[in-house]
């Protein structure tokens, strides 16, 4: 009877039911005005609070320590920023026969973006994989991502990303940066706290990320940005986001094979090096595309949910593979075998 239960983790992120209704909600009551005023400068300062305490978080002592697993963080990293990227420039040729141009930007973007830290975690948790790795190889991502990100978007993206300039740029840097370094500098004194507090945060996290999302799709609204997708359009694009994703997980697990690593680390790369960050991708976008936000960030939340779900059931099957330490026991398995082998001659 035990057996009929729903199971324990949803597929579905409930997180992502909560962006669905914000968009709902952007849709039916968008900001306008004085009220659009207050909600971005609400939501500048959402961003800048929320990179604060992804600085006040990241152990400095770990990152370090982590440095021993650097082949494996590097290949992470070349996952991220290079493989995936060049994935995103591959899907141009779709343009614009299967996506139109504010999606295929919206889709490059994505490739563009840092990996993830929780769910990485999770995954490489549920599926025996190294952990520790994944927990400095998500730290890595993202903090490289601050800066390879918009870098990549200026020079992928150019002046049709939504004005990629200097201006761009600097905003990034204090928008973005700065407060993360503060957050890195604080950390001695109020690292204690935050993590003591980490459920309390996580909620300012999710929170903030619910405000820029409203503030970047109540401007779409009011400027019509919707009425250029059509469902078959969304029918594509989750079509091409599907053949992406399978592309980097297949990349991630044969080349770690390949590449000589471990299962353990294997599954850290898989996890790691195919996922997308919608916590770090949405703020960015809202600095780097300012009114065109709302198309930039739809390619992302698809995504997120679809690697969440495609994820969830390779970490399922992985748990259950066979150990590989098995052949630790032999010592105690000979020594009981030596010990049956001396009773039957005795």
């Amino acid at each position: 009877m035990k057996r009929l239960r729903r199971p324990r983790r949803m597929p579905i992120d409930p997180y992502i039911l909560l962006l669905l209704a914000t968009v709902g909600v952007a849709a039916l009551f968008p900001a306008r005005g004085t009220v659009a005023d207050v909600a971005s400068g609400a939501s500048t300062a959402a961003i800048a609070l929320l990179f604060f305490l992804y600085g006040a978080r990241l152990s400095t002592r770990e990152a370090l320590d982590g440095l021993r697993h650097w082949r494996l963080h590097v290949t992470v990293l070349a996952c991220t920023f290079v493989a995936f990227p060049l994935l995103g420039l591959a899907a141009r040729g779709l343009v614009p026969v299967i996506l139109t141009h504010p999606l295929y930007q919206g889709l490059l973007f994505l490739t563009l973006v840092p990996s993830t830290v929780q769910s990485s975690i999770a995954f490489t948790s549920m599926a025996r994989g190294n952990v520790p790795a994944a927990i400095c190889a998500g730290s890595f991502s993202s903090l490289v991502g601050i800066i390879a990100t918009p870098l990549l978007a200026a020079s992928l993206l150019g002046g049709s990303g939504g004005g990629f300039s200097a201006d761009s740029l600097l905003k990034i840097v204090l928008q973005l940066l700065v407060p993360f370094l503060a957050g890195q500098l604080l950390r001695r004194w109020i690292g204690g706290f935050v993590t003591r507090h980490k459920k309390v945060l996580a909620l300012v996290d999710r929170g903030s990320i619910l405000l820029v999302v409203y503030t970047a799709f109540s401007q779409g609204m009011v400027q019509g940005i919707w009425h250029q997708v059509s469902p078959l359009r969304l029918g594509a694009l989750l079509v091409v986001e599907a053949v992406i994703l399978a592309v980097m997980l297949l990349l991630t697990w044969y080349g770690g094979k390949a590449l000589g690593f471990t299962r353990e680390d294997r599954i850290t790369l898989q996890f790691a090096g195919s996922k997308k960050s919608l916590a770090a991708g949405l703020p960015m976008a809202s600095v780097l595309f300012g009114a065109h936000a709302s198309l930039a960030v739809l390619p992302l939340m698809l995504f997120h949910q679809m690697q969440l779900m495609v994820c969830a059931v390779i970490a399922k099957r992985r748990s259950h593979d066979p150990r590989p330490e098995v052949t630790a026991p032999e010592p105690a398995a000979a020594s009981r075998t030596a010990v049956g082998t001396g009773t039957r001659s005795g």
